[in-house]
């Protein structure tokens, strides 16, 4: 009969095919699309979850965890009480008209989040398959060539994810898409190699020149950051990829902004680095992540931290100019308050940086 294999009694069966394991998967935080500040043009940036650093002015804490994460939005609740009776750890409680999340117990398996009638509860962190997420970014290749963008992974930390991002980059560029990486170089030098060679760009974070100021801040010294810097130079006058490299140094009052640390970072550039580095990108802080923390539990050590001032920005940018870099690969970023010159604005001309480790 047709459509049927015949079996003779005796005859032992061909083993049934094994089912086809599952691809790389990660942990996604946020799809962002339509980003200018991950890249050149309109960019669909992929936030992956789990960092290497622990940064003391970090913006997205949400994404220092390599786990998923559950959060509460008070303005979304209206007081059904079933996230609290749903949840098996107990792990949720109500204080007045708050619902508190005990992240020591929550195991963000999303019960309580299917209960809540309002999305009040969020899951930050989706597993993504590789063949999902390259199709997913895919779709916006519209735009990406109306307005010369493409897809950024960044995070915490992409490399990471090494197996995941370093095929999803390769998948992306076969479909013609311009792919970058932000990195904050605290890696092996082979996953960080392993990445770099698969995409078109690298947007590399420099944030503290001295090692112990590093440390203090980000919990690590940069020893390594700067070693996989100076070899990713390396490989790149050798013609391995990416085409086009970019520091970036976040300005954070109390830390990073200061004249010392802007020469410090020009000065190695420009000995190391400054033949391959197209653009050096000055990033003004940014205070918009108190929500983020008081909704993680956790306390910021820069909730109280305002934006630079625009003479502040313009006095970095100047400092940085002038610190041994082409002048103009320097650019400035980010949103700035107008305000009369203040304290930190005098510093960051004479070189001190309040607060900071030394």
């Amino acid at each position: 009969m047709r459509g049927k294999t015949s079996v003779s009694r005796g005859q032992a069966l061909a083993p049934a095919p094994e089912p086809r394991a599952p691809g790389p998967a990660a942990t996604v935080l946020n799809l962002q699309r339509m980003s200018t500040e991950d890249g050149p043009g309109l960019r669909t940036t992929v936030f992956l979850k789990g960092c290497s650093l622990a940064c003391a002015w970090c913006h997205n804490p949400e994404a220092m965890a390599s786990r998923p994460q559950l959060v509460w939005y008070g303005s979304r609740c209206i007081g059904t009480r079933a996230c609290i009776t749903s949840c098996g750890e107990d792990a949720l409680r109500l204080e007045g008209e708050e619902v508190v999340i005990d992240h020591r117990r929550c195991t963000a398996c999303g019960d309580c989040v299917d209960r809540c009638a309002s999305g009040a509860l969020e899951t930050l962190g989706i597993r993504w398959q590789l063949d999902a997420l390259v199709a997913e970014v895919a779709k916006d290749r519209s735009y990406f060539a109306a307005y010369g963008g493409g897809v950024t992974v960044s995070g915490g930390e992409p490399a990471l994810h090494a197996p995941f991002v370093e095929p999803f980059l390769r998948r992306c560029r076969t479909l013609g898409l311009h792919t970058a990486i932000d990195t904050c170089g605290m890696c092996s030098a082979a996953a960080l190699e392993r990445l770099t060679a698969a995409c078109d760009l690298v947007l590399y974070d420099l944030k503290e020149i001295d090692g112990e100021a590093h440390a203090h801040f980000t919990g690590s010294s940069n020893e390594r950051i700067l070693a996989n810097l100076r070899e990713l130079a390396g490989r790149m006058r050798g013609g391995s990829r990416p085409s086009e490299l970019w520091i970036r140094t976040p300005l954070v009052p109390g830390a990073t902004l200061a004249e010392r640390n802007l020469r410090g970072i020009g000065a190695f550039i420009a000995e190391h680095v400054g033949d391959v580095v197209t653009r050096w990108e000055l990033c003004a802080f940014n205070n918009l992540a108190v929500d983020k923390y008081e909704r993680l539990g956790m306390v910021w050590d820069h909730a109280a931290t305002p934006l630079l001032t625009d003479r502040e920005l313009a006095c970095a940018t100047e400092i940085a100019r002038g610190s041994g870099v082409d002048p103009s690969i320097v650019f400035a970023t980010g949103s700035t308050r107008a305000a009369a010159p203040s304290a930190a604005s005098v510093d960051v001309q004479r070189g001190r940086s309040n607060g900071s480790a030394h």
